[in-house]
């Protein structure tokens, strides 16, 4: 791996790649009306692509616009078998099909050739963040009921205007058409004057996509500067004033806003600018805090004997559990779990496990560990949020999203 430093806001790497496989790839080739399959065999791959990442901006993920091209020709290397031969050894036909490779992928990424990717708008990742709003989600009112049996199980999504950074989520409050939250989110802000902070209600669901019961829109220029604004919200089917359906009640969302102007130009340090620093509730032991795990969802976990699966999590002693989904390799919870602690866990290991259980009595089988992750959590004290997927130890291919917060009193 290369790394250039320049005068410009760009980073430049140059990382040599060498991959070599034996993929189980059969074409099927259809000419002048027969038919026949193709092995692919003993693949390998060589390049040297450089990578630029331009400009460099004060916005998550820090950079703009990817730039990818070839410093030379690529090496592609592979064996072709039909009915048990290999084509390549004919003569000629493999140093042909190689300058053919060779030749057409060079065309079009061979510097100065370039392949650019767009991720940010250049003027707007370009503007610097000018202070911060609190959010802080007091509760819902008479909310409409979404599910045929039963209660709804509503949460809050929170998400600014004009920004790329991840929406924040409150828990889920299971089977309550008035739920109470009082759970504090903070973002970054780049332009008051045209930002909004947008809230969505979402019944949660086991199985399937989520719905959605309703939402509304704060524009940031409504809000006094470092003036808490408390506001009670109608919950609206969409923020089109025309739509007849808005005339129905869907309930209330009670939320309190306060935006603080930076009095400086600099981001405070201890800010993430790709998600939220929460503050611990009252009551957090001084030089604690509070650990806050959500366990997102998990994809392909396999059973022997049943697939209904929940999560279990062990942390110092405690446990805590998820509900069960039936019937689901992917199955979604979004369910959150708080932790008060005395001192920030730094050598301590969070574990998380995924079972199911059957929902048939008499089985010899009744419960089945579907695979287990191990978390250190000096990262998430230091980072202060961590959001991604772990692979299941003892499971095939078996993923659980996971995100942890550590929330401190100031």
């Amino acid at each position: 791996m290369k790394v250039y430093s320049t005068d410009e806001k760009e980073l430049i790497m140059e990382p040599f790649l060498k991959w070599a496989g034996n993929p189980n790839v059969v074409i099927a080739v259809k000419a002048f009306g027969l038919k026949a399959t193709v092995q692919v065999v003993d693949l390998q791959v060589f390049g040297q692509p450089r990578v630029t990442l331009k400009p460099l901006v004060p916005s998550f993920p820090c950079f703009a616009k990817i730039v990818v091209s070839l410093m030379q020709k690529p090496h592609v290397d592979f064996g072709l078998k039909l009915v048990g031969a290999d084509l390549m050894s004919i003569p000629g036909l493999y140093r042909f099909v190689q300058e053919i490779i060779k030749d057409q992928v060079s065309s079009m990424y061979l510097w100065p050739k370039t392949l650019e990717v767009q991720i940010l708008e250049p003027t707007t990742a370009m503007k610097k963040p000018v202070g911060i709003l609190h959010v802080n989600v007091l509760k819902a009112m008479k909310l409409r009921k979404k599910d045929l049996l039963g209660a709804s199980d509503p949460y809050v999504k929170l998400k600014l205007t004009e920004s790329k950074a991840p929406s924040k989520k409150t828990t889920v409050r299971h089977k309550n058409l008035n739920p109470e939250w009082n759970e504090e989110f903070s973002m970054v802000i780049k332009d008051p004057e045209t930002q909004a902070s947008e809230l969505f209600v979402y019944d949660w669901e086991q199985i399937g996509k989520h719905n959605k019961m309703g939402m509304n829109v704060v524009p940031l220029k409504e809000l006094t500067p470092d003036e808490p604004k408390l506001m009670t919200l109608d919950v609206l089917k969409n923020m089109n004033p025309n739509d007849a359906q808005n005339d129905k009640l869907h309930g209330q969302i009670v939320v309190e806003l306060t935006y603080r102007p930076f009095k400086g130009d600099d981001l405070p340090k201890d800010f993430d600018n790709s998600g939220a620093i929460q503050k611990a509730p009252e009551g957090t032991p001084p030089g604690g805090g509070v650990l806050v795990v959500t366990i997102h969802e998990a994809q392909d976990v396999e059973g022997k004997h049943h697939i209904n699966p929940y999560t279990r999590i062990i942390f110092k002693g405690e446990e805590r559990k998820t509900t069960q989904v039936k019937k689901s390799r992917d199955p979604r919870w979004e369910e959150g779990f708080t932790f008060m602690l005395d001192e920030p866990p730094s050598n301590d290991k969070l574990h998380v496990e995924v079972l199911s259980t059957s929902t048939r009595t008499g089985l010899l089988h009744p419960k089945e560990k579907l695979g287990y992750v191990d978390i250190r959590l000096a990262d998430v004290v230091s980072n202060r949020r961590i959001n991604e997927k772990y692979y299941l130890i003892d499971s095939k291919n078996g993923q659980i999203q996971i995100e942890m917060q550590w929330q401190t009193p100031s």
